[in-house]
């Protein structure tokens, strides 16, 4: 086993570790650790919100989320001789839940969640449609995952890291800065909102001196959204066997990683889409000197992924175009035509007795596929969500006989928006 760089107490809180991590994108958070080129390490990794949501029947948890606490990111980790310009090599050995702790209050322990946050806290993919908060605990049994709160579904995991990247340098992190608030202030109080800014009063920002603490704090980007270092680009393909190239903007490159999910929809599309969990992860890294402009990567992450995916044969998928709901014609809106497409299937798999938000949950954690299937036929852009069939324990194919009715369970639990 490599050796960890990054250990956690399952019984302690993320800021109570004998190292501590961050939660907010700067160039000033010291390193944890230092690498070199070459050099394999484990990391261990808490779940998102560490332990905030707990295993139980009841979405009020998932109601008051605290985002303002996340992510919880391990990290950074400098590696000896990466300067700006240069490309870091991340090849991923291996990934897991935490290893030996089959049970436990903590998400990881043998057991993840997946979550649809309320439209006043965070929202999600299809907010107006379902703008209250649910929840549902997966079961990991090995490599297969089951809910009590969506019953009828197995599947194997595609583990993977939602959140991996280097750090930003001060110029990258004002422009951050600039651009998302400008969008802010153009519908300031839209609910979900349009941008995160940065927020002092939750940020984990490592070791940073105290007399610092403040003006980062002020600055620090929030680790929401994707954006030029890679960060949580929640790619469900990034598994075990996986090589990233990652842009390197400050001296040692600062690589964070964090938000392990033990499966995942493409698109998580219910914010908290994927089946969340703590657990590890075994990096081998090295670079390629001046590698940004040698292959033009200036402002992305480019990957090759690993060969571990679970092999389905038989798929069922759903169409959607740029039309909204109210009949209402946009131009070549994939956003819009992904919905759609989501929406369709929602609606298709209630008619075996599922509710919507089952549904729902299941797209989010479940590995379907989300394909951009036609961008160019004016007016209409064409989305397809497709879900392995093999999922189920009935047939979902539409037949003369009409759908098989299902028993629901218990359901996933809700909390009502506020």
């Amino acid at each position: 086993m490599p050796e960890v760089l990054f250990p956690l107490d399952s019984s302690k809180k993320f800021e109570d570790q004998e190292k501590i991590g961050h939660n907010r994108w700067h160039p000033e958070i010291p390193p944890v650790a230092t690498v070199k080129p070459g050099q394999s390490f484990r990391v261990d990794c808490r779940e998102w919100f560490d332990g905030a949501i707990v295993n139980d029947d009841s979405a009020e948890d998932m109601l008051n989320a605290p985002l303002l606490t996340v992510h919880k990111l391990s990290g950074p980790f400098a590696v000896e001789g990466a300067k700006p310009g240069d490309l870091l090599i991340v090849d991923i050995l291996d990934v897991g839940p935490i290893p030996q702790e089959d049970t436990g209050a903590l998400a990881g322990q043998g057991w993840g969640y997946t979550g649809i946050f309320a439209k006043n806290n965070g929202g999600s993919f299809l907010v107006d449609q379902f703008p209250d908060a649910y929840k549902a605990i997966w079961d990991f049994n090995g490599q297969i995952a089951t809910s009590r709160h969506v019953p009828h579904v197995s599947f194997p995991g595609l583990i993977h890291p939602g959140l991996m990247g280097t750090a930003p340098s001060a110029a990258l992190l004002a422009k951050w800065n600039k651009r998302e608030g400008d969008l802010i202030a153009t519908d300031p109080n839209r609910m979900p909102p349009l941008a995160l800014p940065p927020e002092a009063g939750h940020a984990v920002l490592g070791s940073l001196p105290s007399a610092d603490f403040d003006r980062v704090a002020g600055e620090a980007a929030r680790t929401a959204p994707p954006r030029e270092n890679g960060g949580n680009q929640d790619i469900k393909n990034l598994s075990k066997g996986s090589r990233i190239f990652y842009p390197v903007f400050v001296d040692g490159a600062n690589l964070s990683v964090g938000d392990l999910h033990f499966s995942q929809g493409d698109g998580e599309i219910t914010f908290c889409g994927a089946i969340e969990m703590g657990g590890f992860i075994d990096l081998r890294v090295d670079i390629i000197k001046g590698g940004m402009d040698t292959y033009g990567v200036s402002e992305n992450a480019i990957f090759l992924p690993g060969n571990v995916e679970p092999q389905f044969s038989q798929w069922l998928a759903f169409s959607g175009t740029s039309v909204t709901l109210d009949g209402e014609q946009k131009y070549l809106d994939s956003h819009l035509s992904y919905q759609r497409a989501c929406l369709h299937a929602i609606d298709y798999l209630t008619k075996f007795g599922y509710s919507p938000e089952q549904v729902y949950l299941m797209l989010g954690a479940a590995p379907i596929e989300g394909r951009l299937s036609g961008v160019v036929d004016i007016p209409n852009s064409c989305s397809t969500v497709y879900i392995p069939t093999s999922i189920f324990d009935f047939d979902v194919r539409p037949s003369a006989a009409g759908p098989h009715q299902i028993d629901p369970g218990i359901g996933a639990p809700r909390a009502n928006n506020k």
